[in-house]
């Protein structure tokens, strides 16, 4: 009966402070026996309540403790048996043995920096890739909740727009910066002429493996919001979203010669090449821009001189006729 009591007591006291890796990972009935021969030296009475609050001052509340438990996913079962290994030699040694408080406090402060040192040489979690998707490898292992934490990120991820030519080849790649699961499975939804994230708008059109979604021939009709989702079993890992800009032929025809005159107007017919053409392309129009220049040249040249030569021939005058008109008649 009074064993049963005491076993409630210390529930009592261990569900009263917080969470932490000796919570975690040390049972109840561990912590009883380890606690039952706890003194308090100045009165020489046993007092349990005093180990307990001396176990949340060392393992619960202690900083370095926890942030030694942040380890990534996989390794909480490495964290229970570095804790194990310092804790349950202590319970098999003080078990139903009194033992004064300065005995426990040395002892538990000895245990908690062996498990600190241990700890931290776990691997540490890779890290978060912000800003979207559900990242299970960058979750770290937390010892107030007793959980891995997740990066927390939403799983919709900002627009990414994409501009394409009228009949040119598109493509949007379904990737991100962490690590996927083996067993991922790929979604396209497409929403067309509309810039969406609702869900209700997408139409699924393709589901499989496949994190290229290709349009060989793009049309005006292609324009509009591309979903890919990956999902791992049931589960949703991340949603990007990708917006088609589709320019027609005709306008990016006009805007083309719109250029072309608008570099014929610079001072002294200066052409300026095109930001991302090759010093080997711009070397090979050189010629051909000389010799039409060249030819247009001799082309003015030769008008001139046919101009020149018609304005300096004089006219003759109908009296000038007709007087070589009658030396014409006495010969």
């Amino acid at each position: 009966m009074c064993t049963s009591a005491l076993r409630l007591v210390c529930v009592c006291l261990l569900l009263r402070a917080s969470l932490s890796c000796f919570q975690c990972f040390v049972d109840v009935s561990d912590s009883l026996r380890l606690c039952w021969g706890h003194t308090v030296t100045q009165s020489n009475v046993r007092n349990v309540d005093a180990c307990f609050k001396k176990l949340d001052r060392i393992f619960n509340h202690h900083e370095r403790v926890i942030e030694a438990g942040r380890v990534g996913r996989g390794y909480g079962k490495q964290l229970k048996e570095l804790l194990d290994a310092e804790i349950l030699p202590l319970v098999k040694e003080f078990n139903e043995k009194l033992n004064e408080d300065t005995v426990y406090e040395e002892r538990l402060q000895t245990a908690a920096d062996n498990f600190i040192a241990a700890a931290s040489k776990l691997p540490r979690v890779s890290g978060c890739f912000p800003p979207c998707g559900f990242q299970s490898a960058g979750a770290v292992y937390n010892c107030v909740t007793c959980q891995y934490d997740s990066c927390e990120f939403p799983l919709d991820c900002p627009f990414k727009d994409i501009n394409a030519t009228e009949n040119s080849r598109s493509q949007m790649r379904c990737e991100v910066p962490f690590h996927l699961p083996d067993d991922i499975q790929v979604i396209w939804r497409v929403a067309e002429e509309v810039r969406t994230q609702q869900v209700d708008q997408l139409k699924e059109v393709t589901a499989g493996l496949d994190r290229i979604y290709s349009i060989p021939l793009t049309s005006l009709q292609h324009q509009g919001t591309y979903q890919c989702e990956i999902y791992s079993g049931q589960r949703s890992i991340v949603r990007l979203y990708f917006y088609l800009t589709v320019t027609p032929e005709v306008s990016l025809g006009h805007t083309q010669l719109q250029e072309i005159f608008d570099l014929s107007l610079l001072p002294g017919g200066r052409l300026l090449p095109d930001p991302g053409a090759s010093p080997c392309c711009i070397l090979l129009s050189l010629p051909l821009l000389l010799t039409a220049c060249l030819t247009a040249l001799f082309l003015l040249f030769f008008l001139s001189l046919g101009a020149l030569y018609w304005s300096s021939k004089p006219e003759q005058t109908p009296r000038a006729q007709h007087a070589a008109g009658d030396e014409e008649l006495e010969f």
